[in-house]
């Protein structure tokens, strides 16, 4: 739905392909998902309204139309959404845009003065790092560096590498994808110039960097790596999941592709060693996600630590740096110990966590979770 420029996205999901799309719009609007879902996270990180779970909603994509109870909207009409409350309005309602003042920048730094807990802030684009900055975050808790992939000028390389059976292929084409990963993070660290950043390691499945029925991109990823359009159809088909949130993704990636985490870490140090020479005080925390127990942990530690020696010899340099883990699983609560015992820090992944827990998915909870609270099973949404 557009007006004057202005879009607000429509989609019955969002995926990790869609960050793009999330943001040039001014607001997003699901009909399936909650509160803690692809689209709502990413939304609230970039500072978009955005509704979740309106099943009264209909996404027709063929005709490009939306159904609304019994209203049919056509691509460009107009429509507002409010985040706060979830109302989805016909037309364009006038609103007033927020501001900071004075006094509310002055509660903020009393609010820092004399807390002792630091917020950090979601982040992974220099305008999502300096906001951080602007409201005093305490430093970048997640940098989600797959969002990173998903730029215009990056998501065909990291396609073409994925169609890559041979290792060989893959080092060469990741190489390109360094050159990237080091200015994103060269930018994160210098804007939050002696505060931590977190950088989590890639997690999601690889099937959700590929198109699927766009023929146009199709034709295109066919052009740039020369495979038949029938082989790039079936490697996605190959590659697709029953259960993708509990597949091949997070480190389970690196065991099969360790390639894809060496490339990550070389960008972190090689720009880490680039702020050093610029006096920019850097505190880089490498993140590996969802880490099942110990063992598997520590084969991800090692993998980081090889690749940093190797950094660290080329660049004949030294670096500071800090290696966590994600606890997102029961299993990895459960052995968080012995995990503990091994990493310098712990960030616990919540969504992931309470949905694995009890057995709900959090993208589509929402078409019962309300009755679960009106009948007193759960006393408030759990995500």
């Amino acid at each position: 739905m557009a007006v004057h420029g202005e879009v607000i996205l429509v989609r019955n999901e969002t995926s990790p392909e869609d960050i793009g799309g999330i943001n040039a719009s001014s607001g997003v609007l699901t009909s399936r998902g909650g509160m803690t879902s692809h689209a709502a996270v990413v939304a609230r990180g970039m500072g978009r309204p955005c509704v979740t779970g309106a099943f009264e909603v209909i996404v027709d994509n063929d005709n490009n139309v939306v159904k609304i109870n019994n209203q049919v909207l056509k691509e460009g009409e107009s429509i507002t959404i409010n985040g706060s409350s979830g109302e989805i309005f016909l037309g364009k309602v006038s609103t007033v845009q927020t501001k900071l003042d004075s006094s509310f920048k002055n509660l903020l730094n009393i609010a820092n003065e004399h807390s002792k807990l630091q917020v950090m802030a979601n982040a992974e684009t220099v305008k999502d790092a300096d906001m951080a900055r602007h409201f005093n975050a305490g430093g970048i808790g997640l940098c989600r560096t797959e969002h990173m992939f998903f730029q215009e000028d990056r998501i065909n390389i990291f396609r073409e590498m994925i169609l890559s059976l041979k290792e060989s292929d893959r080092l060469k084409i990741l190489g390109k994808l360094l050159f990237y990963q080091q200015e994103d993070f060269y930018q994160l660290f210098k804007i939050m110039d002696g505060l931590p950043v977190t950088i989590r390691l890639l997690d999601p499945p690889l099937h959700e960097f590929l198109p699927q029925d766009n023929q146009e991109e199709l034709l295109y990823i066919s052009k740039l790596t020369s495979l038949d359009i029938k082989d790039i159809k079936n490697r996605i088909s190959s590659l697709k999941e029953i259960n993708p949130m509990l597949g091949h993704r997070g480190c389970r990636l690196a065991m099969t592709y360790p390639e894809i985490y060496q490339m990550q870490v070389k960008a972190i140090l090689r720009a880490t060693h680039r702020c050093i020479k610029e006096g920019i005080n850097v505190a880089p925390e490498i993140m590996v996600p969802l880490v099942i127990n110990k063992s598997e942990f520590s084969i991800m530690k090692k993998l980081i630590k090889d690749t940093a020696n190797l950094i660290e010899k080329e660049l004949q340099a030294k670096f500071s740096y800090k290696i966590g883990s994600m606890i997102e699983l029961p299993a990895a609560v459960i052995n968080v110990g012995e995990i503990a015992s091994e990493s310098d820090f712990i960030s616990f992944g919540t969504n992931d966590l309470t949905q694995t827990c009890l057995g709900i998915s959090r993208d589509d909870a929402g078409k019962f979770l309300r009755d679960y609270v009106d009948k007193g099973i759960f006393t408030k949404d759990p995500f």
